[in-house]
């Protein structure tokens, strides 16, 4: 055999791919962590002694926040509790076995709540309708019942950067009105913060994050068999705009958290009836408008600080 015969010659069929494979998730896992890492730290989403309550559906979302949140956990500068909680709408065929045997095998802290909306929105919700209100609204009560009964100080839900964006989107299209999904918020009964750790994540992240991780996904066959949505159509509608257009999700997340009050049209936000001419240059005045609004969409990602660890602890699971 050549001496000179190179390691790529030897390596068995395959071993390039496995090892770019490798390389890809490593970086995927990188950027997920840093992410999410940083959603928690521009919002204060934990703080130290919290128990958070992560609400895992067994879809790609929820399974992917709860996998990241214990990995920095690890590692974080503050200590927190996790507890897993299911949902169990009693929809026919669910694979009620999975979601536990997962999360003993996880050796995560987790319940199961069995409560029977399915029947309930099936009755209630003509065929052919959409079931997404009702559901939300008897899945969100419960899970708040819960988040007391466990001592839970913060509720997490896996909705991600897609859905903050779409939602936007939904309440112009159809609501008209500038409302979003919030990182943070107070729960309607007033009684529980609910944070979103994925709002940086981009949907695509995730499924070849879910794909890499193997997670056990249970489809939903309630509101997830519903193609007709105008949420799907809207999803569709932005990931053919970031095919076109790379970065264009990102810059309308980026626009979320950049209002400027005086340029929009809501006077209980700014005060249009009183204002005056005063004879002094104004901040943000009409050269609001010399900017190019038509320019190329940015495709450089986010802006992003990790989560770091207090000083002297080991670097933190978002840090490259």
């Amino acid at each position: 055999m050549n001496d000179r015969t190179d390691a790529a010659t030897l390596a068995p069929p395959g071993a390039g791919d496995e090892r770019k494979a490798r390389f890809e998730a490593n970086k995927l896992s990188k950027r997920l962590h840093r992410q999410v890492g940083q959603a928690i730290a521009d919002f204060n989403m934990i703080e130290a002694g919290d128990k958070v309550m992560v609400c895992l559906s067994g879809g790609k979302d929820s399974y992917a926040l709860l996998d990241i949140l214990l990995s920095l956990r690890q590692r974080a500068p503050v200590p927190f509790e996790i507890v897993a909680v299911n949902l169990d709408q009693k929809q026919p065929g669910f694979p009620e076995h999975v979601l536990p045997g997962y999360l003993t095998q996880l050796g995560v802290p987790f319940h199961i709540e069995n409560q029977d909306t399915y029947s309930v929105v099936k009755k209630l919700i003509p065929e052919g309708q959409t079931m997404c209100s009702l559901c939300s609204r008897l899945r969100r009560g419960i899970l708040y019942r819960v988040a007391g009964e466990l001592g839970a100080t913060k509720i997490a839900l896996g909705h991600h950067r897609d859905d903050m964006v779409v939602t936007l989107l939904m309440n112009m299209f159809f609501g008209s009105r500038l409302k979003g999904m919030p990182p943070k918020l107070v729960s309607d009964d007033g009684r529980h913060v609910v944070i979103r750790p994925l709002a940086y994540v981009a949907e695509t992240d995730l499924e070849r994050w879910a794909e890499h991780r193997r997670f056990p996904i249970i489809p939903c066959t309630l509101c997830g068999s519903q193609d007709n949505l105008q949420r799907v159509q809207v999803k569709a509608m932005i990931r053919e705009w970031e095919r076109k257009y790379p970065g264009r999700i990102d810059n309308m997340l980026t626009a979320m958290g950049k209002v400027v009050p005086s340029h929009l049209m809501d006077r209980n936000l700014f005060p249009f009836t009183t204002i005056r001419a005063e004879g002094r240059p104004v901040a943000g005045g009409d050269i609001a408008f010399d900017e190019e609004p038509c320019a190329a969409p940015a495709t450089a990602p986010l802006t992003l600080q990790p989560w770091r660890a207090a000083p002297g602890a080991a670097p933190t699971a978002t840090e490259d």
